[in-house]
């Protein structure tokens, strides 16, 4: 096939395209807009893409039209990965993460809709952020979904969701597809919205759509620069530099770490099974693990001598605990993570120490969200 991966420069489209590219069978197109808060002012793009003669390059942004009709040309399967990422810079960015995320995608199926082409199937990176809190177990109330918590509550410390039924405790459990969705941020609503405008628009258009939403990805190649998205490369600046490593609210909060590889392996099963069409999978490794331990692993990882230490501070939009239910997944496409956390984040480690120290971007990020009254 001919495959188009939009925002396939970042970590994730990268690694895909080379994945692809060593099965022999495709020619890769990446279209990216190179973002400078994601690439750096002066963008570097990996060798091994660059090398590749398989893999051709477009540079231009997914919201202008004659640039992505242009990536179009001749594509038999497009894999989505473009959109703005970071849920607290969302809650006050609103126009412009509904412009790139909900709008330019609607723009592509739009052209699909309305000129010739060639494209059979759309595989969408969507997030695990649509659930807004995961899937919990009342011991009264059985399977619950909590709404997010509100600004009272955080104030409070009030970290854990209460049963929304007799508002007593609950424990997470594997948030399955089938949990209903509740976007807490302005991010995870424009990805929401993505996943409907591509299963809709695929149903009348007669294109197979996959769509895989993903909970935390990490691993080497992912961006040092950004400071509004990707916990493990904040927290593996500010080890470097010897810097104090706040953890919000009191650190027990979870999330489900998958390494790339592992997501890359979803993407391409999707990609190539029918199987994957009319569907919607998670992707993670079905563990939680809590903020302050993954913080204490990458401090281990990177010889750092600064412990993380809790704040009680919190942000607007921030879930408690989320980790997926892979049951589907694996049933329908036989997908089984493979990176278990403490190889990912050796290897994640020994290439951040590879690479030039960036700089630390995270107070300047958390002042921004103060002045907006997002964060205590």
């Amino acid at each position: 096939m001919n495959i188009l991966i939009t925002g396939g420069l970042g970590f994730i489209g990268t690694n895909l395209a080379l994945s692809l590219r060593r099965e022999g069978k495709h020619a890769v197109r990446l279209f990216d807009n190179l973002s400078p808060q994601i690439h750096g002012v002066i963008p570097v793009v990996g060798s091994a893409v660059l090398s590749d003669p398989g893999i051709e390059i477009i540079r231009g942004d997914v919201r202008d039209q004659d640039a992505l009709a242009g990536a179009l040309r001749n594509v038999d399967a497009i894999i989505h990965l473009a959109a703005e990422t970071g849920t607290a810079q969302s809650m006050y960015q609103i126009a412009h993460y509904n412009a790139v995320n909900s709008q330019a995608t609607a723009q592509m199926l739009d052209f699909l809709a309305n000129n010739a082409h060639s494209v059979k199937k759309i595989v969408l990176a969507t997030s695990r952020s649509i659930y807004g809190e995961g899937a919990y177990h009342c011991p009264v109330h059985g399977q619950v979904y909590p709404g997010a918590r509100s600004a009272l509550q955080l104030q409070e410390s009030l970290w854990d969701p209460l049963c929304p039924v007799c508002e007593g405790k609950i424990s997470a459990i594997p948030t399955p597809e089938s949990a209903r969705p509740s976007p807490a941020s302005i991010y995870a609503a424009t990805k929401y919205a993505q996943e409907d405008l591509i299963r809709i628009a695929g149903d009348s258009l007669g294109i197979g759509t996959a769509i895989l939403r993903f909970q935390n990805v990490y691993g080497a190649g992912q961006s040092l620069n950004n400071p509004y998205t990707g916990i493990l490369s904040i927290f593996s600046t500010r080890i470097r530099r010897s810097m104090p490593l706040p953890i919000f609210e009191d650190g027990a909060e979870s999330r489900d770490f998958v390494h790339v590889n592992d997501v890359v392996q979803a993407l391409m099963l999707a990609l190539e099974n029918d199987a994957a069409n009319g569907r919607t999978f998670n992707v993670g490794v079905g563990e939680p693990t809590s903020v302050m331990q993954i913080a204490n692993l990458l401090v281990d990882a990177l010889g750092g001598s600064v412990r993380p230490h809790v704040t009680g501070q919190y942000r607007l939009g921030d879930i408690r605990h989320c980790y997926a239910d892979l049951t589907q997944i694996k049933t329908q496409l036989n997908f089984v993570p493979a990176m278990s956390l403490k190889q990912g984040i050796a290897e994640f480690a020994s290439w951040v120490l590879s690479q030039p120290l960036p700089e630390d971007g995270l107070d300047k990020a958390n002042d921004e969200l103060k002045k907006r009254k997002m964060m205590s």
